[in-house]
């Protein structure tokens, strides 16, 4: 066989190869997450975020700005508490704002119930 049928073999199994394999960037995204407790804290729970979305006035991308605040703040560590906790309290937060996102029936209000402040912050903050 021809050096170029073995070059083109070789770009060709190069290109699979990478197209196929995630990028770093991709899994530093999974591993860090995108919002800081207190930025989230400051713009959706304080801020008018949360409020619009779970009154049915915000915008699809906000809706799905605040879900993305709801992952990262999932992902983020709390201040003091037992992880177990932050991870139950996050996860209503989670799911309240996906429901929101997928047009269920009473998510605003799951969305307010899963915002409680104090139900957070005694544990954790």
């Amino acid at each position: 066989m021809s050096k170029k049928f073995w070059t083109l073999m070789t770009v060709a199994g190069m290109l699979a190869t990478t197209t196929a394999m995630p990028s770093r960037a991709e899994d530093a995204d999974d591993a860090a997450p995108k919002y800081k407790t207190k930025e989230i804290m400051k713009k959706a729970m304080k801020g008018p975020l949360l409020k619009k979305v779970a009154g049915g006035e915000a915008s699809e991308e906000e809706k799905k700005e605040l879900h993305a605040m709801m992952v990262a703040l999932a992902k983020n560590t709390p201040e003091k508490g037992e992880k177990e906790s932050w991870d139950k309290l996050t996860a209503a937060l989670v799911k309240s704002s996906q429901a929101v996102i997928d047009g269920k029936e009473n998510a605003g209000e799951q969305l307010t119930k899963a915002a409680n402040c104090k139900a957070c912050h005694t544990p954790h903050k």
